[in-house]
């Protein structure tokens, strides 16, 4: 009786983390560069220290995330800019790691800094890019950021800097922080690489599929029904026992 009791009590435990991971997919749906979690569900053995298992429960666990590349929107903005296939936009993270984004809303702060619409630093090769008053600014697909200074002719073109593109190796695989960046697994800065290009004057989108994490959100919802009728089953069944046992 136990046993049912326990399952039931953990599948609903772990079915509303479930909800939780979905509800946060949905969140950011129309989120700029943001790649979606996801979840497994399944059940593991419950260890005795003193003898043999007994009992199993359920766990949901993040095993990784979706990298499918998300479409890409014309915005015709100069500081925007979307990572063509694989590859990712250094930044800084709070913590003052090097960490990884495709979120490409890019914009300049009061110092001439140029930073993610959240406000992190982008990183170029010598750490965060700033960028001078200017006419013009201009993003390369290489990531080479040029400018046209204030007063200048046309053809007065300077560069200042260059955004740091990586495309971590499966050796060093990426993993989704608790701010939301991606980092490397051994927390080493990834090297630039120059196969990486950049899309200017547009955004990727969020690769999540509302249709998808509704349905999925409608079966766990389904899950977490039937657990708690398991719980209620286990119930009866230990109350219809007590009355036997009364009876005798």
């Amino acid at each position: 009786m136990d046993r049912m009791l326990y399952i039931a009590m953990t599948g609903a435990q772990q079915t509303l983390r479930t909800q939780a991971i979905i509800s946060h997919n949905l969140a950011n749906v129309s989120t700029v560069g943001f790649r979606k979690d996801l979840e497994d569900f399944r059940s593991m053995p419950v260890f005795s220290t003193d003898g043999m298992p007994t009992r199993v429960f359920s766990m949901t666990e993040r095993p990784g995330i979706d990298l499918t590349q998300a479409h890409i929107m014309t915005t015709g903005r100069d500081l925007d800019i979307a990572v063509q296939g694989e590859g990712w936009i250094a930044i800084q993270a709070p913590d003052g790691e090097e960490a990884y984004t495709r979120a490409g809303d890019l914009q300049l702060d009061v110092n001439g800094q140029l930073t993610t619409a959240t406000g992190h630093p982008v990183l170029g090769n010598a750490g965060p890019i700033a960028i001078p008053p200017a006419e013009k600014i201009d993003i390369g697909e290489d990531g080479t950021i040029s400018i046209r200074p204030l007063g200048e002719a046309a053809t007065e073109i300077v560069v200042v800097g260059r955004i740091r593109l990586v495309k971590p190796t499966a050796e060093n695989p990426l993993y989704k922080d608790a701010y939301g960046f991606m980092r490397t697994k051994d927390g080493a800065a990834a090297p630039p690489d120059a196969e990486v290009k950049l899309v200017t004057g547009a955004l990727e989108g969020s690769n999540v599929n509302p249709a998808d994490m509704l349905v999925s959100m409608i079966q766990a919802s389904r899950h977490f029904e039937m657990q708690i009728k398991m719980i209620s089953a286990a119930q009866e069944n230990a109350n219809s026992a007590d009355q036997l046992l009364k009876l005798e």
